[in-house]
Order: C-alpha cells, then sequence, then structure tokens
C-alpha cells in the first residue's frame, strides 16, 4: 500500500478509522468464507490453498516494493516455528468449523489476546499484568467456559457443537503462541512482510503434508459458489488486508488501533446470523461481551503498561482468516 502519509500520527484521522473498521468487517467475513467454501474443499487443502495463494501474491508486492526478504538475518528457527503454529492454527479453525457455527468460531478465536497476556509476563517483566488486565482476563473467561458449556447442554449447531468450539479456543491457543513467538525470537527485528512470508510459506507446506496424510480427496474441480469464498480469504483477507494493517501499525498508535479490532468478533457473529442463518444464543451474546470488554481492559491498560511495546505488528494472523489480536500478530 502507497504511503498517503510520512510522519507518524498521535491520533486516528477519518482515514484510519475507515481502514479499520473495513478491516475488521474483512477479518470477521472470513470464518463465513471458510465456512461456505468447506462445502466443496476440505478443510486442511483450503487451508494450505489460502496460503499458497497469498504467499505468491506477497513475493510479487515484495519484487515490486523491492523489499529484501532473503537475507540471511538469523529469524529462520523463528519463523519455522511461527510458521508451524499458525499452520496448526488454521487447521483447528477450518477443521473446528466442520462442527460448529462460524459466528460461535468468531467469538471462540478472540481468546487469544488473552494467552499473550498471560505470556508476556514471562518474556518481560515491563508485561506484568494489572488489576484491570486480571479483571479483564476473568471477564472474558467466564463469558466463555459459560457459552462452551452450552455444547454439552443445548448445542445449536449440532451434537458435536462442543468439538467445533474445543477447535477454536485451541486455535486461539496458538494464535497467542505464535505471538509470543514473534515477540521471542529475532523475527521481532525482522519486516513484517517477512514474518508474514514464514508463516505462510511453512503453514502452506505443513498444510498441505496434513491434507495427504489425512487422506483428504481433493476435488477435480471446484464450483463458483466456493471459489470465490475462497479467493476472497487468499486475497482480500489474507493478503490486501494484512498490508493495510502494516500500514496502519506504522503510521498510528498501536493501542488505539488494537481497541477496533473489538469489532472483529462482533463482525463474525453478524456476518454467520445474516449471511448463514446461524443462530444467535442468549450464552454466545454473553460470551461475545464478555470478550470484547475484556479485550478492551486488557488492552487499554495505562500506557506504562506497553511503554515497551514495539508498535511493528499487532498480534492474533488474522491470521490468521482472522485477523490480529491486539498485541503483535497480523490477523488471521
Amino acid at each position: 500500500m502507497p504511503d498517503l502519509i510520512d510522519d507518524r500520527k498521535t491520533r486516528l484521522d477519518p482515514l484510519a478509522i475507515s481502514l479499520l473498521v473495513g478491516c475488521t468487517a474483512l477479518w470477521g467475513l472470513a470464518q463465513v468464507a471458510a465456512k461456505v467454501t468447506l462445502a466443496e474443499v476440505p478443510p486442511l487443502l483450503q487451508a494450505a490453498l489460502r496460503s499458497v495463494g497469498a504467499m505468491l501474491l506477497l513475493l510479487a508486492w515484495a519484487r515490486w516494493r523491492g523489499l529484501a526478504l532473503w537475507q540471511r538475518d538469523g529469524t529462520w528457527r523463528g519463523g519455522v516455528l511461527a510458521g508451524l503454529l499458525f499452520g496448526a492454527e488454521f487447521a483447528c479453525i477450518f477443521i473446528g468449523l466442520q462442527y460448529t457455527s462460524a459466528s460461535r468460531m468468531a467469538v471462540f478465536i478472540y481468546m487469544a489476546p488473552f494467552v499473550v497476556a498471560l505470556g508476556m509476563p514471562l518474556l518481560s517483566r515491563s508485561e506484568r499484568l494489572s488489576a484491570q488486565q486480571l479483571v479483564g482476563l476473568a471477564a472474558a473467561f467466564c463469558g466463555v467456559v459459560w457459552a462452551f458449556a452450552e455444547g454439552f447442554v443445548a448445542p445449536a449447531a449440532g451434537p458435536k457443537q462442543w468439538l467445533g468450539d474445543a477447535l477454536g479456543l485451541l486455535a486461539a491457543v496458538l494464535w497467542g503462541l505464535t505471538t509470543l513467538t514473534l515477540r521471542a525470537t529475532a523475527l521481532s527485528r525482522a519486516l513484517p512482510e517477512k514474518t508474514l512470508l514464514y508463516q505462510l510459506g511453512v503453514s502452506a507446506l505443513a498444510l498441505g503434508a496434513a491434507s495427504v496424510a489425512a487422506g483428504e480427496v481433493w476435488p477435480a474441480r471446484i464450483s463458483a459458489a466456493a471459489a470465490w469464498p475462497l479467493a476472497f480469504q487468499t486475497v482480500v483477507v489474507t493478503f490486501a488486508s494484512y498490508l493495510v494493517w502494516f500500514w496502519l501499525m506504522r503510521h498510528y498508535p498501536a493501542t488505539r488501533l488494537a481497541a477496533f479490532t473489538l469489532l472483529t468478533p462482533l463482525f463474525g457473529l453478524l456476518a454467520g446470523v445474516a449471511l448463514l442463518g446461524e443462530p444467535v444464543t442468549p450464552r454466545l451474546l454473553v460470551a461475545l461481551a464478555a470478550v470484547c470488554v475484556g479485550i478492551a481492559l486488557v488492552n487499554l491498560a495505562p500506557a506504562r503498561q506497553h511503554a515497551s511495546t514495539p508498535a511493528q505488528r499487532p498480534t492474533p494472523a488474522l491470521g490468521e482468516t482472522h485477523p490480529p489480536p491486539p498485541t503483535e500478530r497480523t490477523p488471521q
């Protein structure tokens, strides 16, 4: 994305707000697109194709921009680990979508910021959790546990809803671990595009191999009804929206940007209901509210808590299909 402004802003302007709302809406739609595509493309293959397509677009972008992505800089170990975690995360999401609704998945994967919040104090003493952040963690945890229990009592998405929900929570843990890997390794000094290239390239290989090992049947052809949602995930979500996010992170305050990611699970829930006719239960609404409040409390803590946090990447990559939880990772 061309540089429209040269210096870093201290406040969000109308351009930034418009781009943020657009990105969060796209990230919310991603779960719906993935679920629609599952009708013709099996989950591991779909995730692999998404990574391959976005990787090729990223390489073309980097060549056009003259970005140096291939020099030796000691990042390969962290890059391989981040790519494997990224691939495992999306394997959980796409397999989980076979058993639970897109709207529920959009809520559960946003437990990722809390994994990061719990793990960051192990990497940096300056990231110790404040009382406000602990309240946020507790609120989100209670809301999600209450919604998860619904899968055993009154599942709205089918008898194996609990399995899909569990895979969503596992994906959130993997997303959070990916973010912590980005902070704890040499990737913290790498270009965002290089970090994304590691995630896409390694996950493409791992997911493709997993698809073969699992015996997934690769379709000889797919209809436009599945091809368009797959193209949307690849081109618009995984490639274009991530580049927009990187640009925003370079020019605007990271904490202010992070607050807008609260819109992603909301858009995901609305998209699932409006486009797929998915049921919305009171427990899911409570979980959504708890997660949003929790993210706000964790990420809008006093500035001194985050003074040492680099603004290079948000977390979550969503990727990512889904977008970043707000601390250092691409949107999924």
